[in-house]
C-alpha cells in the first residue's frame, strides 16, 4: 500500500484551508488555514513535506452549470505555480457548496460568527479531501445488492 498522505486544498482570494489524509487515505484532518501573501507556495511546499504527501487535491469553483468561474480561473494560477515546485499528482474536485456545507455544520454547532470565519475554509479543506478519500474507497469496493 502507498503509505504517501493527500493534501486537501481549499483555494480562496484571502486564505487557502488545508487539510491531509491519514497514511491509509481514509480520513481527512483540517489543519488550518494559509493567508495568501505571496509566500503560500512555499508554506504548501513544506506540508507536502512534512506530511509525506504523494498527491494534491483542489477545489475548483465550478458554476451551477458545470462550467469554469472567473473566480476559478484566478484560483487555479496558484496550481499552475504548485506544480512547477512539488513533483506530485494533483487533483481537481468540484467543490461546488462544499463552504456552504462548512458553514451549515458550524452554524448547527452553533458557533459563534467570528469563530466561523477562522475555520470555515480549514472544514470546507477537510470536506474536498473527505468527499474524494471517499470516492477512492468506493471505486475500489462494489455495492452490495
Amino acid at each position: 500500500m502507498n503509505s504517501t498522505r493527500v493534501l486537501g486544498l481549499d483555494l480562496g482570494e484571502k486564505r487557502i484551508g488545508v487539510a491531509v489524509s491519514d497514511e491509509f487515505r481514509t480520513v481527512a484532518r483540517g489543519l488550518g488555514t494559509i493567508d495568501v501573501d505571496g509566500r503560500e507556495h512555499e508554506r504548501i511546499k513544506a506540508l507536502v513535506k512534512q506530511y509525506n504527501v504523494g498527491r494534491i487535491v483542489y477545489g475548483v469553483p465550478l458554476k451551477n452549470d458545470g462550467s469554469i468561474s472567473s473566480r476559478a480561473e484566478k484560483m487555479l494560477s496558484i496550481i499552475t505555480k504548485l506544480k512547477q515546485l512539488i513533483p506530485v499528482e494533483f487533483v481537481p474536485w468540484d467543490e461546488r457548496m462544499t463552504t456552504v456545507e462548512a458553514e451549515n455544520i458550524l452554524l448547527l454547532a452553533d458557533i459563534s460568527r467570528k469563530k466561523r470565519k477562522k475555520i470555515r475554509d480549514k472544514l470546507a479543506a477537510q470536506i474536498i479531501l473527505q468527499s474524494y478519500l471517499d470516492s477512492l474507497y468506493l471505486k475500489d469496493a462494489p455495492l452490495e445488492e
